[in-house]
């Protein structure tokens, strides 16, 4: 019998190769997506085993076997140290990852520079799609160096303030009230702020105290520029800075004590309600600026309760270096508060007196103390003003760019029941009070001004002028708002360069007198069309090769397309 042998054993398959590579780096192990490896390549095995080696084949050593790397999966990347950031720029924020955005690969940072051009709303909305989108949003916020919000409640600032990190200007208008939580947030965040501006609604409350701004003064160090609107709570000023150059406070009432201790600020501005009974003591707040304020340059004081007194303050101040120096809605400032300006103020580049009661002396008190120097002058609501006066500021100030003479030519018939004015005054409008006529304007007068480098001329509201010969090169803005006596045949405007005529209010005859004008006068200037004679030689005809089609005109305003120049009809 033949013994039976056991059969052989199959044995085993070769295991399956391996098709798709690893995702990790086999140098560094890091996540190969996006990655450059910077390490050499690893020296090959040697030939014969070392003694102190297994007999076995030597096992190749994967990356995620170094002692030296944590194992890291391909959907978390490791955050890199502060201390490798410089070593490997392309980890710095993962610059190289990119989106997927409608089955297309985008990289990041062209998604985070979209998200930069788009409104806090828009940058809000997009943080919510994902986490990826939320990743840009946040570097949007790091980055962002200026803010524009009109928030309807303080929640929205506290949950953006902390994620500007390198925020240095913010600019809020409020819809809703400001109160201590917001101004606690603004105190807190943003350390590197340098410009805070707040406006507020029609319907929004400040309720700002001075012990509150006075805090948030002192918090912030980089400050430099801060505008505040609606601070009628305030109650007191006292503000110390270095570090303050620019202060607007509007809506101000009865301050009991008004202390500004800034060595560097540079322009101020106080605008205060107009109401009869503000007891704020204007005298010692202009006194006190000279000792606390050496390097003053602007100032503007807005107050009805501004006199001679205050005025005066300014020679005991010795703000020597004023350049810009605006009191305005003082009726009870005469022509010795301009002596005190001409004494105090050796080289003035802009005068605004509108609403005082300065005549004509005091205008060529002014002209005489500035003829090289004043740029921009502003006697608007100025009753006592004559035509003399206005003539005499146009030609002995030969550096005018700008003069403002709107509701100070009134003829008596104005009507004495209207409310207040509007007025235009250095391309903004402002509101005006209506005051009494302290001395009567005769019914009819003559305005002839001549100048060489006047640009802006306002005239708005001077219903006693009848006859008005404007001849400024120079001249690119003309305003007759409500010159309801001005006769179309009295006026004569020679300015080349003029751009806009304001004639709210005004005749229809005049306004068609000054259409006329601008166009004739540009038309002269303009090439002539080819001519060409009749078959009987009689008559001379313009051929045009390109006729113009004409589109109707605007309701409102009147364009001028060949003169470049501009009607406007509306206030």
């Amino acid at each position: 019998m033949s013994s039976s042998s056991p059969l052989p054993t199959k044995p085993p398959p070769p295991p399956r190769p391996k098709t798709r590579g690893s995702y990790n780096c086999g140098r560094c192990g890091q996540p190969k997506k996006g990655h450059v490896c910077n390490l050499p390549s690893p020296a090959p095995p040697p030939a014969s085993p070392s003694p102190s080696t297994s007999s076995g084949p030597p096992a190749l050593r994967r990356a995620l076997s170094f002692d030296d790397t944590t194992p890291t999966s391909p959907e978390k990347k490791p955050r890199p140290d502060d201390n490798d950031a410089d070593d490997d720029p392309m980890d710095e924020d993962d610059d190289d990852d990119a989106m997927d955005l409608g089955g297309r690969a985008v990289p990041t940072e062209v998604v985070v520079e979209v998200l930069r051009r788009l409104g806090p709303r828009g940058v809000l909305e997009a943080a919510a799609v994902s986490r990826a989108w939320r990743d840009c949003a946040a570097r949007v916020w790091r980055a962002a160096e200026e803010l524009r919000l009109r928030p309807a409640g303080g929640g929205l600032v506290a949950a953006l303030l902390p994620r500007c990190t390198a925020l240095s200007r913010l600019l809020l208008h409020m819809q809703s009230d400001v109160d201590a939580t917001m101004l606690s947030c603004l105190a807190f965040s943003c350390s590197s702020l340098e410009t805070l501006e707040i406006t507020m609604a029609d319907k929004a409350v400040n309720s700002m105290t001075g012990e509150e701004l006075s805090r948030l003064v002192s918090e912030k160090h980089s400050l430099s520029s801060l505008k505040i609107g609606g601070c009628s709570n305030l109650g007191f000023i006292n503000l110390s800075s270095s570090s303050l150059e620019v202060l607007w406070l509007s809506d101000l009432c009865s301050l009991s004590t008004s202390v500004i201790n800034c060595p560097n600020m540079s322009e101020l501005s106080l605008c205060f309600t107009q109401q009869s009974n503000d007891c704020t003591d204007l005298v010692s707040l202009v006194d006190g600026l000279g000792h606390s304020c050496p390097n003053l340059r602007n100032l503007h004081i807005s107050s009805v309760q501004l006199s001679n007194e205050a005025v005066s303050a300014l020679e005991n101040a010795n703000l020597r270096g004023l350049c810009m120096l605006s009191l305005i809605l003082g009726s009870k400032v005469s022509d010795a508060a301009v002596a005190s300006i001409v004494r105090s103020c050796a080289s003035l580049d802009m005068l605004d007196l509108s609403g005082s009661s300065i005549s004509d002396n005091g205008v060529g008190m002014i002209c005489k103390a500035y003829p090289h120097t004043l740029s921009r002058l502003l006697l608007a609501l100025c009753p006592n003003i004559t035509t003399s006066g206005i003539q005499a500021a146009t030609a002995q100030l030969p550096l005018l760019q700008l003069m403002d003479c709107g509701m100070s030519l009134r003829s008596n018939l104005q009507n004495e029941k209207q409310g207040a004015y509007f007025g235009e005054i250095n391309g903004r409008i402002r509101l005006c009070p209506k005051l009494p006529t302290l001395k009567k304007q005769p019914m009819r007068q003559k305005l002839i001004i001549k100048h060489e480098n006047l640009k802006k001329l306002s005239l708005w509201g001077c219903s006693a002028i009848d006859a008005l010969y404007v001849k400024c090169p120079e001249l690119n803005d003309l305003n007759l708002n409500s010159c309801t006596n001005l006769h179309p045949e009295r006026l004569l405007l020679q300015c080349p360069n003029l751009k806009n005529v304001h004639v709210f209010g005004c005749q229809d005859m005049l306004i068609g007198a000054i259409r006329n004008q601008v166009l004739n006068e540009f038309a002269a200037a303009e090439p002539h069309l080819p001519c060409k004679r009749l078959a009987d030689g009689s008559k001379r005809v313009q051929l045009s090769e390109f006729p113009e089609k004409q589109s109707p005109e605007d309701k409102r305003v009147i364009g001028l397309r060949r003169a470049g120049c501009t009607i406007h009809l509306d206030s």
